[in-house]
């Protein structure tokens, strides 16, 4: 195609972008200045300070405003005669269906999580419609390119599970700071401050205490006429030495492990806390409402003694009930919460220190607990650039040129960027190939409402699904359902599999169909006994192209079938920048052992060489991994051997 055809095929294409990102803002301004004349735009997010230091299009009078508004403003006033068309939406709303993809002539991704990118993925394939995917994280990024039927589509490749910590690991032997801020974030904080009625391990370790009366209650309940000052005494002394003592009891534990040391708020605190910050209890509220700025304590970068991260334990305990008294019960973890992130990293800190681990300043902490990778603008800048050569590529329809590429961080082979040749979709993948998957189950104990939240939403991502056994209907979520069929199916929710109207038992064949996405498959039930509560949290285990493999050898999620070998150090990324859940690891899964080829051997209709591929010994040396990291732009592949990626196909 000629220049001036190029040129005609870029004014005539109609583009929808979803995110208006750090990659989103980038994307927008690399295709205005490209010629393209028709582009849509679909982001939910309104824009915060955090984001001024990459999102460029924006500026501080821009905060709180809509990102996609506010984008296409700011890219008009330089592009005044192009077509820029915002939506301040949800990507999963019921608007954005299959007809409405089939209006573009191509779909350009800038998502910053799975399950958005999956329900975009499978509207692409519905709607027909080629789909470029990307993310960065650092200084690392890629570009990936998915045509139905042509490539292998977003979910041919399992995803690796977010980075897993077993729950004993948590409330009882941690050994890393992230152990201590999953501990902070997701134990002590979400009892303190969040859902009352929801129980954790926090609450265990009371009802061991046989010998002390006052640990047999909820010692997180504030007693009638204790004061502030009491309560937030009594509940360091119950996490930070109470129950360190009654972990200590256990002898048998600290065999080949360091004995924690149990810190008790007499050993840091003066005996009045109150004239220690130089404030009385009714004038001690800030305007800042952060105890770090009541503390005089300037710079996050700083680690904190023991002594200072005890006194932002209880200043910022202090002013959640003085300054945020209505907002306790509702409360989640947020990053961008200042009180909420001194919280964490005091409370973490102090955990550190008895467990003999170093200390993290705020910002470290901070980084840890939101799974914050620093984002790097330029990383952004190339990866837009990339994007929009690939979609160039696509509206010349010419396929011989696709590439999936990756931005390194280090040069590998004198390179900085590394193509890769696409892949032909994979034979087993559930969503662009309809193989059928198998659940392990108890019928008779296991609820339709367990499948529906842990199986249909969590794993397989569907959004309005439709469950059926045969052609019976057994569960449908719809905004047109008559108020009979509501509740029946309300009904059908709390009834064990074996007991439904049309009874699921071993053998059975489910159907789950999501009409929003245009989406099928088929499940074979087998009904199962007994499960392991620490490595099957769930009762349940589903197999097929679903969730990534272990590495058995350290137990790492891994993706592709691939190894844990990286440029990065995988520690790092896992302990900082992963996001972190509080759930058993299973060391079940499975290799995948499916063999792939690259477009270009199946064009040429030839059989690849295996002669040259390295012994299953040396293989996890030159494969590839997957992160995904919640940024504003994550999901990218790194490797320490680009040759052999470049010239052997992946297993």
């Amino acid at each position: 195609m000629s220049s001036e055809e190029q040129l005609s095929a870029i004014k005539g294409a109609k583009v929808l972008m979803v995110g208006a990102g750090g990659i989103g803002c980038e994307l927008l301004k690399t295709l205005a200045l490209s010629g393209f004349q028709d582009i849509h735009i679909i982001d939910m997010d309104t824009i915060e300070v955090s984001n001024l230091n990459r999102q460029f299009l924006f500026r501080q009078s821009h905060v709180g405003q809509s990102k996609a508004k506010v984008a296409r403003d700011v890219v008009l006033r330089f592009r005044p005669n192009i077509s820029i068309t915002p939506y301040h939406a949800n990507v999963k709303e019921s608007r954005f269906n299959v007809d409405f993809y089939k209006e573009f002539d191509v779909v350009l991704n800038g998502l910053d999580n799975l399950d958005a990118r999956r329900h975009v993925n499978r509207l692409c394939l519905a709607a027909d419609v080629p789909l470029v995917e990307s993310g960065t994280t650092g200084f690392l990024g890629q570009v990936t390119v998915h045509l139905k039927g042509k490539t292998e589509c977003y979910e041919c490749q399992p995803k690796p599970a977010p980075k897993t910590y077993p729950v004993c690991t948590i409330t009882s032997t941690p050994s890393k700071f992230v152990h201590c801020i999953v501990w902070a974030k997701d134990l002590l904080f979400a009892k303190l401050f969040g859902d009352k009625n929801l129980e954790n391990d926090l609450n265990v370790r009371s009802s061991d205490a046989t010998n002390l009366s006052e640990h047999s209650e909820d010692v997180f309940e504030c007693r009638k006429g204790e004061d502030i000052e009491q309560y937030g005494r009594r509940i360091y002394d119950h996490v930070f030495g109470h129950n360190i003592e009654v972990a200590l009891s256990n002898e048998e534990t600290w065999k080949n492990r360091n004995r924690p040391r149990p810190i008790y708020s007499k050993d840091v605190f003066p005996d009045k806390l109150t004239k220690e910050n130089g404030k009385t209890e009714k004038g001690s509220a800030t305007d800042d409402v952060s105890a770090m700025a009541s503390l005089g304590l300037k710079n996050p970068q700083d680690i904190w003694s023991l002594a200072e991260n005890s006194r932002v334990f209880y200043e910022s305990l202090r002013l959640f009930f003085l300054k945020r008294q209505k907002e306790i019960g509702n409360l989640t973890f947020d990053k961008d919460d200042q009180l909420a992130v001194e919280f964490v990293t005091a409370a973490a800190n102090i955990r550190a220190s008895s467990f003999g681990i170093p200390l993290h300043s705020l910002f470290e902490a901070k980084g840890i607990a939101g799974n914050i990778v620093h984002a790097v603008a330029t990383t952004n800048a190339i990866i837009a650039g990339l994007i929009v050569i690939e979609a160039i590529k696509i509206l010349k329809k010419d396929s011989n040129s696709y590439r999936m590429t990756y931005c390194l961080e280090h040069p590998s082979k004198k390179l900085l960027l590394m193509p890769v040749e696409p892949y032909e979709p994979n034979k087993s993948c559930y969503v662009c190939s309809e193989t059928p998957l198998s659940l392990e189950v108890n019928t008779h104990h296991s609820k339709l409402r367990d499948f529906v939240e842990k199986i249909v939403k969590a794993k397989l991502g569907m959004n309005f699904p439709v469950i059926m056994s045969g052609a019976s209907i057994i569960y449908e979520i719809g905004e047109d359902l008559e108020e009979d069929m509501v509740a029946i199916y309300a009904a059908n929710l709390e009834r064990a599999l074996s007991e439904l109207p049309s009874p699921v038992i071993s053998g059975t064949v489910l159907t789950i169909e999501d009409l929003q996405q245009e989406f099928s498959c088929r499940i074979n039930i087998k009904h199962r006994e007994e499960f392991d509560e620490e490595r099957e949290p769930d009762g349940m285990l589903l197999s097929g192209w679903v969730e990534a493999p272990v590495d058995k050898n350290n137990n790492k999620s891994i993706g592709n079938g691939e190894s844990t070998s990286s440029v990065l150090s995988m520690e790092e990324i896992q302990e900082g920048e992963k996001d972190v859940e509080i759930q058993e690891t299973s060391e079940s899964a499975e290799n995948v052992t499916g063999k792939k080829r690259k477009l270009s051997e199946v064009s040429k209709g030839t059989i690849p060489d295996h002669s040259g591929l390295p012994d299953e010994s040396s293989r996890n040396q030159n494969q590839l991994e997957k992160l995904d990291v919640d940024d504003e732009d994550d999901e990218l592949i790194i490797s320490n051997d680009w040759e052999s990626l470049t010239k052997k196909k992946r297993l």
